[in-house]
């Protein structure tokens, strides 16, 4: 079970209560998970899409070790940009898709 991470920018109290509940809030809008089973991840990912998708408001990013992702970290993006982690020259970076 990896580690998940979510951060929050500019979104209702709603996310605040309901991702408190399942993961420590490290700092405003930043929570953590140390061992989240990945069908845990995906039914939190869940409620966070639909309430994004009904209140289109700020922005959150999820983060999580992946194996068979690029740098072992996989990546989900709400309201802003979608982005990629690439490898070139045994540095990892981020990719904005536009």
């Amino acid at each position: 079970m990896p580690m998940v991470m979510i951060v929050t920018r500019d979104v209702e109290a709603r996310y605040r209560g309901f991702l408190g509940s399942a993961m420590l809030e490290l700092a405003p809008g930043v929570y953590a998970h140390p061992r989240m089973s990945a069908g845990v991840r995906q039914r939190i990912w869940a409620v966070v899409m639909e309430w994004h998708s009904q209140l289109r408001r700020g922005s959150i990013v999820l983060a999580w070790a992946d194996t068979a992702a690029n740098g072992g970290l996989g990546l989900a993006t709400l309201g802003e940009p979608a982005k990629d982690i690439v490898s070139h020259d045994a540095m990892l970076l981020v990719r904005r898709q536009l």
